[in-house]
């Protein structure tokens, strides 16, 4: 057999779970492997363009799962901004080219699944994209001064949460996708992570039977650790906040690798970045860290052009390698 290690990883298959701009990242970087992929994508956005979908069409939410999409890709460059287009005026401002075509293909095709899997047929994706439930729900949680935050919009924007929350749940009651089970039953390498924490990583976890089945799944399993701290939520967060939350949501501590920045970013990017939050820093010893310069070149971004949470980000190609390496040694 060939010593190549990307031969060796040919049919590795590889999970992804997560919410739209953290899978992206991750996605866009192992595409380029010889890897079966697969995204399993929260239902609980609720923001902008999807959320106005969502409360006046009565679909699914399509943002993430755009982004997952454009993400996997392999057509022309013309049609992944095509996708992406949003329109910044008129009836239809604020809404992106992808949005409003998945929404039409859930209403043609009557699923949004079929949806999903006609706009993976046009993109052209290597992969595949399932939602992590096909259930309508909100998130919702509950804080310990009482307030009850409606949606995933009212939570991330929330300078409270770091103050404590009683419970953290989905309405309704919403069942695992039957498709994410599959894929979590023969997956070689499960990547949770990056992602804002309690809007992108954790309502995946909300799904009833999701965590018994990330759980019960025998692939080697990676968290990847946030680059930033969002204020109001996981202000002055370490990564052992992180792990143990996510432990605590889990059942059990499954992880077995943490995948950790150990780049700092410039300082004037950081003093840019503080109202909105802090660099996560490490407190953990543990063997199953690993350690990598995992930045995106900054000098490439033109901060009048991004919102402040975009210019401290991951590199997908740093990210990627990392990660290819945990499934060479599989």
């Amino acid at each position: 057999m060939s010593a190549n290690p990307l031969f060796r990883s040919s049919y590795k298959k590889v999970v992804v779970v997560g919410g739209g701009t953290g899978n992206f990242t991750v996605l866009r970087g192992l595409k380029y492997y010889p890897l079966e992929l697969t995204a399993v994508v929260s239902m609980a956005d609720d923001g902008g363009s999807t959320g106005i979908l969502r409360d006046e069409l009565g679909v699914l939410p399509p943002g993430d799962v755009r982004q997952c999409l454009v993400a996997l890709s392999n057509s022309s460059r013309l049609m992944r901004s095509l996708m992406n287009y949003r329109f910044e005026n008129g009836g239809l401002g604020g809404h992106s080219f992808g949005n409003l075509l998945l929404s039409a293909l859930e209403k043609v095709t009557g699923s949004f699944e079929r949806a999903v899997e006609e706009a993976g047929r046009i993109l052209y994706i290597k992969g595949k994209v399932i939602p992590v439930t096909t259930h309508q729900v909100r998130l919702k949680m509950i804080l310990n001064n009482r307030k009850v935050l409606e949606g995933e919009k009212e939570i991330y924007l929330s300078q409270e949460i770091d103050q404590g929350y009683k419970s953290i749940y989905l309405e309704p009651f919403a069942k695992v996708n039957t498709r994410v089970l599959e894929a979590l039953k023969t997956a070689d390498l499960l990547i949770i992570g990056p992602g804002g924490f309690y809007t992108s990583l954790i309502p995946n976890l909300l799904v009833d039977g999701m965590c018994e089945a990330i759980r019960a799944c025998s692939a080697k399993k990676v968290f990847v650790v946030n680059l930033m701290n969002r204020k109001g939520q996981t202000t002055g967060f370490k990564t052992s906040h992180y792990l143990k939350e996510m432990t605590r949501f889990l059942g059990q501590d499954v992880f077995d690798h943490m995948l950790i920045n150990c780049q700092k970013p410039p300082a004037d990017l950081i003093d840019v970045y503080a109202a909105e939050g802090d660099l996560v820093e490490n407190d953990l010893d543990d063997r199953r860290v690993i350690f990598a310069d995992l930045l995106g070149k900054v000098s490439e971004l033109n901060a009048k052009d991004l919102m402040k949470r975009n210019l401290i980000r991951h590199d997908s190609k740093k990210l990627a390698q990392e990660l290819v390496k945990i499934v060479d040694h599989l």
